[in-house]
């Protein structure tokens, strides 16, 4: 019987409790994955997905929203340049010069 590569799911409620121990409780990753037996790596990613950030108008955000957001941004900046293009194409230049 092989243990070696058994997958162990946790709940969100877990992968957050333990990203808060690590950002608010004073504790180190190493002590936190000794202490609760999970791998640098989850752990590491879940401190990643569930980190938050506090907006100026006091909005908190997970960094997978932060994420979604730059991508958005970064697309609509995409669209704003093709639309400031098209319209160098097609706006009638005078020939008064």
């Amino acid at each position: 019987m092989s243990t070696g590569n058994r997958s162990v799911r946790y709940d969100e409620e877990f992968k957050r409790t333990l990203v808060n121990l690590y950002q608010n409780g004073g504790k180190t990753q190493a002590a936190l994955c000794k202490e609760y037996g999970v791998s640098p790596t989850s752990l590491t990613r879940w401190i990643k997905q569930y980190s938050t950030v506090e907006t100026d108008d006091g909005e908190i955000l997970t960094a997978k929203q932060v994420k979604d957001l730059q991508k958005r941004n970064a697309q609509l900046e995409e669209e704003l340049l093709i639309l400031k293009k098209a319209i160098a194409i097609f706006t009638p230049h005078s020939n008064n010069d």
